[in-house]
Parts: structure tokens; C-alpha cells; sequence
């Protein structure tokens, strides 16, 4: 009898296995359709990738017009495409589509996973926990120690209650809901626009504090347990030796950070090797945290937090990983993990309703310990409400967690599917509830009186004004030079320096008057901070100037604005206009952002507002070889046709002529057939003309004309014909729509926040250097 060799040629064979990545196409295959495209790696990830991109941002587009948050299409979009619904129609062939043990998708969403817990800490603001406050502090370390405790109570009960088995994935499970991860409060806050109000700020600063204590208890009671259990005492020295290497990181790799940005030149970003060699530095320390005894994510995140917040580090980091982290990795760990769960099958219904106890129990608990904490810290009942709802939201982190317990067997089936839906369904009716509870427009409902016109010739003007660039901090400071800033009609100016928040989560507002810096500014912010300033010492005692810089998403802006008006008390926000000529007349930059910023903050004021279309730079066209005269005096006019904003421009005009060095013309257009106005509009008219009809015959620097009008043609003839006299128009923003004055006009009228005249005089074909402001009166 032969002997069999010890391993045989055949069975080496039969153990062999290799991964077929490219298919070689439906006529090189004689396979079969399935393997052509379903067998082959690249071809099934690229499937994947595709049907989990299309589906989930199909969901979104859908339910977002109900409010429903982008984390519910990402783990519908799973069930679908998983056994729950897409397993039942097309059998195996799911199967094959989404196999159940995929290496190469669950290695995606894993890169993914570790880049956006990299992108997190580099978009967090440590600083915020010493901006935190004692009631920012309390809710965060409350809502983070109690749930603990709480969780740890519980674990002690499952020990009786519940089988051997059963006891390790029930307790997993509650350590997991006793996080509280800032990143899913982030995502929370920005999808509902609530980022900068002051519940915005104050849940940010709880969650990073509860975020932060959480994962300190986890590291400490880990590396607690595995020492005095004596387990493993060699992964007891392996894992306090990788908390002594953290440290060591990042002591050096903030200074290496620090490095990189003083070799870069000022307002450049980053050098793109730079970028490369940091994401190694991210992968390479998930690989060491890994294999050391803690959470692959949590080294990457100690890396993001020690990155300079903003520009120019923060910011390229983002700009150049945000599109295909946030867009396309990161939703994977959602959409992964609930192709894999089936609602349908549930073979121990005792224990799955034990479990929905304990989510209960402990979402509940949660929210009733921030509730009453925030209500003992002088929190209004609603904000309370809110914040406790706020709090208590979950998303990709407890994915992520619960996944890695399953992955490891921690975690069965029936308890995964329990807990993906469990995260479904609070985190979609979190972003439900809180939206219905905030509105952040309904703060300024019972603010009245904030107007020009409301405060008086002879009181102090408070005015918000708005820079985006240089060009608007000088073009403001002109306008308000012609405001007319004396001892008996004093200004107050707000100067708002309006910074796009790149690099960073956390938006940034800076009171500079109080000394506070801008740690992350350039040079081009303390030069506009110096031009505003100088105004103020210019005309001390009659104008005093404080300057602000609000860092944040454009889309959050406006509430920038309007709550910094609202907190001052200003009677006006002065915008500057979304374009910008040269000095020949052709437009230079033109900005949707800043125009939808207009749009907003024209909707939702809490006083009146104007927009400043500013051409100061334009020059006069020359008549042969001599340059025409420019104007000694700064010309003024007013087109009044009658109104509420028409009234407020009156009301700005005013107190412009004031001033010594400036003419100030009223010009009335009045309809051939007033028979549209309505008594009550001619008498409030007729009350605002009479003063400065009276002023015209007894200052030399007023006049006042009156112009018939038919029709809009004839109005636009008349201001063409006031181009070249004035340097400055002021006009209202709305009016009546049957006004005979303006028949015609609004069919032409693209500039909707301008109103028809407005937009007239803002259009490119005006290449006369003459400014406009258009004002609303507060609505």
C-alpha cells in the first residue's frame, strides 16, 4: 500500500484560492451572465458602489422634501438593496449581488469609516471645551456619566435575568447607547440649519465635552480591566503602551503640523504632498490602534483633533477629502450594514423584546437626564426639550460600533437587525421633533419698531453692516461717512466680517472690540478690522465702530446677521451686493453664495435692511482729452414713489442732509391716475414729504421736484437721464404691483431682493459710477 505524501499536489490545489478581479466581458465569458458580471471583484464593487449611490441620494432627494434626514434614506437605501426587500424578488442573485461576507465592500466602508472619524477630529474646535461655560460643562459631563452609570446598573441586572449568552451582546449594546458621538449632533445641527443659534453652540459644547468623557471612561476602564483581571497581562502592557505612544504622536505631530503651515505662503493652501504623506500618517495609525487593543478610529481621530483648525491646514484637508469621504465612503458603513439585517426573520421574541426594553429604557432615561439638567440650568422649557433631543441623536458612530460587535460574533443577527432599526428610528424622528420644536425665524416675531424711521432724526442709528471683501468695508465706510455721524445724530456701527467656515465644525464668532483674534485670520481680515476702526477714531464722539467676525457655512449666515442685529438693537442691516465692477464698468465677480445670503436675511430681519450696490470704482468716461469734473459735493437722490420702503429711504435721506458736503435731491414720481392708491398710503405719504418739501426751500443743499409718470418706460427715461448727475440713488425695494409708475417693469425684473427699480439700476448695461441702496423697511 502506498503511502499518501503529507500534502498532496491535489489537495494544495483544492485549497487554493484566487480572487478573479477583472471579468473578461459577456462575449469572453462562457460562463454564464452571473459570472460575467457578479464573480469578478472590481466589476461586483463597482456594481455595488453604483446601486448604494444611486438608490441613497435617489431616497434623499425624495424624503428630504419631508423632512426626513439624510440618514434615513442612507439605511432605507440598505433594506432595500439588502435580504429585507431586494433578497425577496430577486433571490440569490442578491446574494451574489451583496454577498454576505464581502471583504472588499466591508474594506470600503472601513477606509471610509477611519477618513471620517479623521475629518471629524480635524473639524472639531478643542477650544470649545474652554468656551464650554459651567451650563455647557454640566450637560455634557451629566449626560454622559449618568447614562453610564445607569448602563453599568443594568449590566449587573442582566447577569440574573438573562442567559449566559445572551448577557455579553445585551451589555455591548447599552455601552454603546450611552455615547453621545459629535459627529451625528453635527450632522443634526447642520441638516436643520441651527448650527449658530445659541442652541446650536451650547449642544455642540455638550456633545464634544459627553463625546470626549465617554471615550476616556472606554479607554481607561478597558486598560483598568485587562490589568487587574489579569487576563493577558503582555495586552495589558501592549495596550497602556499604545496610550503613552498616543501621546508621544501627538506631541510630535502637532509640531510637524505646525511646521507645514509656516512653510506654506500666506493664503495658499497646503501643498497636495503634504496631504498625501498626513492620510498615511491616518492609515498607518488605525493599523496601530488595531492591532493594539483599541478601536481602529480612535487613533485617527487623536490625529484629527491635533490638526490647526481652519485655514490654511484644516481647510485643505477638507476641501480636498470632503466630496469623496462624506459623499461616497462614509454613507457606506450605513447602507453596508443594513443590507445585512432582515426585519422578517425573529426566532427569539422574548429577548427581542427584552432588548427593545433596554433601547427604551436607556434613549429615554437619556433624555429625561439631560431634560432636567438644562431645566435646572435656567433653560427655557422648550430649548430644554430640544437640547434633550438633541442629544440623544445617533448615526454612523453607533453603526460603526455595532457592526464591528458583529463582526466579531459579539453581536447576533436578531439583536443587529434591533439595533440598525433602532437607529432609524430615533435619528429620524430626532431630526423630525427638533425641527418642529425650533424654529430659529420665530425669534424675531414679537420685534417691532426697528426701523429708521421708528428712530429718529436726533437719536443714535444703529447699524449692522456686512463685509464680505475690502471692497465692502470700504464702500460701507463711504456710505456711512454720508450718514452723517455727529454728536447730535450719533451712529453706532456693528461691522460684521462675514468668513466662510472651512476646515472646522464648529462656527466661530469673534467680538474684536473685546480683544478677542482670530487665531485662524489672515492678514486680509486685520485689514479690514483696521479701515473700520480707523472710521471710529475719525469721528469720535460721533461714531462708535465694533468689529465682529462670524465663521461659518454659508447656508448659516444669515442667522449670523440677524441675531447680532437683533442682540445690538439695530435699526438697520446694510449688505453689500453680490457683484463687483472694475473700473471700466465690466462685471468682476459675481457670487450665488452672497446672493442667497441677500435673499435670507431680506426674508428674515429683524429690522430694516438695505442692499448696497456700490460702483465708486468705476470711472468717468472722458470727453476728449479732459477727464468731465467730478462733483465737488457728494450727490444724493432719493426716487420716491410711495410705500412703506420708500418712507425709509425719506427717513435715511434725512439725516444724510446733515451734512455740509452733501446735496441731497427728492424726486417724486407721480402716476397721470393716483386712483390705486388707497387713503391711508396718501396721507402717511403726504406726512413724510411735507418736512423735507419744507427743508428744500430752506437749505441750500435739499431739493425737491415732483415728475409725472404713465407708464414704466417713462420711469426707467427719467432715471437714465439722473445717471451722470448723482452718485448715490436711494429707493425702496417693494411696491405695488398695479402701480402705473411701474406698468411694465416687473416682466423685466430678475433681482427679486431689489425690487423693479432696483434691479433696473443694479443691471450690467449701467456703466455710470453711480451707487445704490435699496432699503426694506422691517416686515
Amino acid at each position: 500500500m502506498d503511502l499518501i505524501p503529507l500534502f498532496p499536489q491535489e489537495f494544495a490545489e483544492h485549497c487554493k484560492s484566487e480572487l478573479e478581479v477583472h471579468s473578461p466581458g459577456l462575449l469572453g465569458s462562457s460562463v454564464g451572465l452571473d459570472k460575467s458580471f457578479l464573480g469578478y471583484t472590481l466589476t461586483r464593487l463597482l456594481l455595488q458602489l453604483a446601486l448604494i449611490t444611486f438608490v441613497t441620494q435617489s431616497l434623499h432627494l425624495l424624503l428630504r422634501r419631508f423632512n426626513f434626514p439624510r440618514i434615513t434614506s442612507e439605511i432605507l437605501a440598505g433594506i432595500l438593496l439588502g435580504k429585507t426587500v431586494l433578497r425577496r424578488i430577486i433571490g440569490d442573485t442578491q446574494e451574489k449581488m451583496f454577498p454576505a461576507n464581502d471583504i472588499i465592500l466591508d474594506t470600503f466602508a472601513k477606509i471610509g469609516f477611519i477618513m471620517f472619524m479623521f475629518l471629524v477630529g480635524v473639524k472639531m474646535d478643542p477650544g470649545l471645551i474652554r468656551k464650554a461655560g459651567r451650563k455647557g460643562w454640566t450637560i455634557g459631563l451629566v449626560s454622559s456619566v449618568f447614562p453610564i452609570m445607569a448602563a453599568t446598573y443594568m449590566s449587573n441586572q442582566f447577569d440574573i435575568l438573562l442567559p449566559l449568552y445572551r448577557r455579553p451582546p445585551t451589555k455591548s449594546i447599552a455601552g454603546i447607547l450611552t455615547n453621545t458621538p459629535f459627529p451625528a449632533i453635527v450632522a443634526l445641527l447642520v441638516d436643520l440649519k441651527i448650527m449658530n443659534s445659541e442652541l446650536g453652540r451650547l449642544s455642540l459644547a455638550s456633545a464634544l465635552i459627553s463625546d470626549l468623557t465617554s471615550t476616556f471612561y472606554t479607554v481607561i476602564s478597558a486598560n483598568l480591566r485587562i490589568a487587574f483581571l489579569g487576563i493577558n497581562p503582555m495586552l495589558a502592557v501592549q495596550s497602556t503602551s499604545l496610550d503613552v505612544m498616543l501621546l508621544c504622536v501627538i506631541m510630535i505631530i502637532r509640531p510637524l503640523f505646525l511646521l507645514i503651515i509656516k512653510s506654506t505662503p500666506e493664503g495658499k493652501p497646503v501643498n497636495s504632498v503634504y496631504i498625501s504623506i498626513i492620510c498615511a500618517w491616518v492609515l498607518t495609525s488605525a493599523i496601530i490602534s488595531d492591532n493594539l487593543g483599541l478601536s481602529y478610529q480612535l487613533a485617527p481621530f487623536i490625529i484629527g483633533l491635533t490638526v490647526p483648525d481652519g485655514p490654511p491646514l484644516g481647510s485643505t484637508i477638507t476641501d480636498r477629502l470632503d466630496t469623496f469621504v462624506l459623499g461616497l465612503l462614509a454613507p457606506l458603513m450605513l447602507t453596508y450594514s443594513a443590507i445585512h439585517i432582515d426585519v422578517y426573520i425573529v426566532y427569539d421574541v422574548n429577548y427581542l423584546g427584552f432588548l427593545g426594553v433596554v433601547i427604551i429604557m436607556l434613549v429615554v432615561g437619556k433624555f429625561l437626564c439631560v431634560f432636567l439638567v438644562a431645566i435646572l440650568k435656567s433653560v427655557p422649557v422648550k430649548e430644554a426639550v430640544t437640547l434633550a433631543f438633541i442629544m440623544g441623536a445617533q448615526g454612523v458612530v453607533q453603526a460603526a460600533l455595532y457592526d464591528l460587535n458583529f463582526r466579531n460574533q459579539t453581536i447576533d443577527d436578531v439583536a443587529f437587525s434591533a439595533v440598525i432599526l433602532s437607529i432609524f428610528v430615533v435619528a429620524t424622528f430626532t431630526h423630525i421633533i427638533v425641527q418642529f420644536l425650533n424654529d430659529y425665524t420665530r425669534v424675531y416675531t414679537g420685534y417691532q419698531k426697528r426701523s429708521i424711521l421708528h428712530t429718529g432724526i436726533n437719536s443714535e442709528l444703529r447699524v449692522v453692516t456686512c463685509i464680505h471683501r475690502q471692497d465692502d468695508a470700504l464702500a460701507a465706510i463711504k456710505l456711512l461717512e454720508a450718514s452723517n455721524p455727529s454728536r447730535e445724530s450719533p451712529l453706532s456701527v456693528y461691522a460684521l466680517h462675514l468668513v466662510e467656515l472651512v476646515g472646522r465644525a464648529t462656527p466661530l464668532f469673534i467680538n474684536h472690540s473685546l480683544g478677542q483674534k482670530n487665531q485662524s485670520g489672515t492678514s486680509r481680515s486685520q485689514q479690514l478690522i483696521a479701515l473700520l476702526e480707523s472710521f471710529g477714531h475719525q469721528h469720535a464722539g460721533c461714531a462708535v465702530v465694533q468689529v465682529f467676525t462670524a465663521m461659518s457655512m454659508p447656508v448659516f449666515m444669515d442667522q449670523d446677521i440677524c441675531s447680532l442685529a437683533f442682540d445690538k438693537l439695530a435699526a438697520l442691516i446694510v449688505l453689500p451686493f453680490h457683484r463687483k465692477w472694475n473700473q471700466h464698468g465690466e462685471v468682476v465677480y459675481d457670487s450665488p453664495i452672497a446672493r442667497t445670503l441677500n435673499q435670507r436675511v431680506v426674508e428674515m430681519s429683524p429690522c430694516s435692511v438695505a442692499i448696497y450696490v456700490d460702483r465708486r470704482k468705476i470711472r468717468q468716461k472722458t470727453d476728449g482729452d479732459h477727464k468731465l469734473a467730478e462733483h465737488q459735493q457728494y450727490e444724493v437722490a432719493i426716487i420716491y414713489l410711495g410705500g412703506s420702503d420708500d418712507r425709509e429711504a425719506l427717513a435715511y435721506g434725512k439725516r444724510m442732509m446733515g451734512s455740509t458736503g452733501l446735496n441731497l435731491t427728492i424726486i417724486r414720481l407721480v402716476p397721470t391716475d393716483e386712483s390705486n392708491d388707497t387713503q391711508w398710503d396718501k396721507v402717511l405719504d403726504a406726512e413724510s414729504l411735507r418736512e423735507m418739501k419744507f427743508q428744500s426751500t430752506h437749505r441750500s443743499n435739499v431739493s425737491y421736484r415732483e415728475e409725472k409718470v404713465q407708464d414704466g418706460p417713462e420711469t426707467t427715461a427719467i432715471i437714465k437721464a439722473m445717471l451722470d448727475t448723482f452718485d448715490l440713488i436711494l429707493v425702496g425695494r417693494r411696491h405695488k404691483e398695479d402701480s402705473q409708475v411701474l406698468s411694465g417693469l416687473w416682466e423685466w425684473t430678475d433681482l427679486t431682493e431689489l425690487g423693479p427699480i432696483g434691479d433696473f439700476l443694479a443691471s450690467s448695461d449701467i456703466t455710470k459710477p453711480v451707487s445704490v441702496l435699496v432699503i426694506q423697511q422691517q416686515a
